[in-house]
C-alpha cells in the first residue's frame, strides 16, 4: 500500500507546520474568529441539549392550568427584572396551550440538533457513495448517476421537499427523509469533483500498478484525500437542514403538535405576532442562533482546510 503525506505550502525559508494535515487544519481553525464563534455557539447549544432536563424548569408538554396561577399567552415574568415575587417565573412567557415557552425552546434544541445531524449524515453517506462511484467509474455509470441527480436539483428544494412529504405523509421523520433526499445531489457533486482530481494522483496510479482492487483504491486511497470539501459542505448543510425542516413544520408538514420543535412553535402562534410577540420571537431567535453557529463554523472550516491560505 502506498501512502502520501499532505503538506501545506509554506513561505521560502520557513519550516512546514508540524503534524499531519488534520492537526494543522485544527490549529488553523482555532485561529479563525468565525470558527471560534461557531464552535462556541454550537458547544453551548450542545450543552443545553444534553442538560435540557436540568435546565428546563417544566416538562415541555405540561399544561399548567390548575397548577399555577397563569393564563394562556402570559408575558414573560422574570423576578430580577421586576416581576412580582408572588407570581411564578416564566422566562419566555406562556404559550396558547398554557405551557412554559422557555422549557419548550430548551427541549427544541435537542430536536433541532438531531434533525441537522441525522438528515445531513444520511445525505452525506448516500451522496458520497454515489459521487465517488460516478467520479471513479466514469463513462455511462457517471452519466446515469449524475443526470438522475440533476433532475432532482432541477426542482426548487422546498417545493420538492413538500412533494415528498405529501407522498409520505406529514411527520417529523418523513420531513427529515425529504430534507435528506434533496441534499444528496449537492454532496454527490462535491465528492465527484474531488474524486476526479484525486484519482489522477501518482499514488493512485501506483496502487493500480501493484494490482490493488478498484474498491480498495476508492475507499482507502481516494476518499480519505477527497473528504475535506465534504466537511465544509456538511457543516453548512446542517444549518440549512434545520431551517428547511422548520419551514416544513411551519406549514404543518413536519413536526406535529405537541412536539416542542421551533418551526411548529412558530406555526402555532404565528397569528399572535402583534398581541403576544414573545411566542414567535424566542423560537425564531433560537433558529437564527443555531443556523448562524453552523454557518460560522462552516466558514471557519473552509478557511482552515484551504491549503492556499496561511494565517
Amino acid at each position: 500500500m502506498t501512502t502520501t503525506t499532505n503538506t501545506l505550502p509554506v513561505k521560502k525559508g520557513s519550516q512546514p507546520p508540524p503534524g499531519n494535515l488534520w492537526l494543522v487544519a485544527l490549529q488553523r481553525l482555532f485561529r479563525q474568529r468565525s470558527g471560534i464563534a461557531g464552535m462556541t455557539i454550537l458547544g453551548t447549544l450542545t450543552i443545553v441539549a444534553i442538560l435540557a432536563p436540568i435546565i428546563a424548569p417544566y416538562d415541555p408538554l405540561q399544561v399548567l392550568i390548575g397548577i399555577e396561577p397563569v393564563k394562556k399567552r402570559d408575558n414573560p415574568c422574570i423576578h430580577l427584572l421586576g416581576c412580582p415575587d408572588d407570581q411564578p417565573q416564566h422566562l419566555m412567557g406562556i404559550d396558547g396551550n398554557v405551557r412554559d415557552v422557555f422549557s419548550r425552546v430548551i427541549y427544541g434544541t435537542r430536536i433541532s440538533l438531531f434533525i441537522g445531524f441525522a438528515t445531513i449524515g444520511a445525505a452525506i453517506v448516500v451522496g458520497v457513495v454515489l459521487g465517488a462511484v460516478a467520479g471513479y467509474a466514469g463513462g455511462w455509470v457517471s452519466t446515469v448517476i449524475m443526470r438522475t441527480l440533476d433532475v432532482l436539483m432541477a426542482f426548487p428544494f422546498l417545493l420538492l421537499a413538500i412533494a415528498i412529504v405529501a407522498v409520505l405523509g406529514p411527520g417529523l421523520i418523513n420531513a427529515m427523509m425529504a430534507i435528506a433526499i434533496i441534499n444528496v445531489p449537492a454532496f454527490a457533486r462535491v465528492i465527484r469533483s474531488s474524486v476526479l482530481s484525486v484519482k489522477e494522483e501518482e499514488y493512485v496510479m501506483a496502487a493500480r500498478s501493484i494490482g490493488t482492487g478498484p474498491l480498495r483504491i476508492l475507499f482507502l486511497h481516494i476518499l480519505p484525500n477527497s473528504i475535506s470539501p465534504m466537511i465544509v459542505q456538511g457543516t453548512l448543510g446542517i444549518g440549512t437542514a434545520i431551517l428547511e425542516t422548520a419551514a416544513l413544520s411551519f406549514i404543518g408538514m413536519g413536526a406535529q403538535p405537541p412536539d416542542p420543535e421551533w418551526g411548529a412553535m412558530l406555526a402555532t402562534e404565528r397569528n399572535q405576532v402583534f398581541s403576544a410577540p414573545h411566542l414567535v420571537f424566542f423560537p425564531g431567535l433560537a433558529i437564527m442562533i443555531t443556523v448562524l453557529g453552523f454557518n460560522l463554523l462552516g466558514d471557519g472550516l473552509r478557511d482552515a482546510l484551504d491549503p492556499r491560505l496561511r494565517l
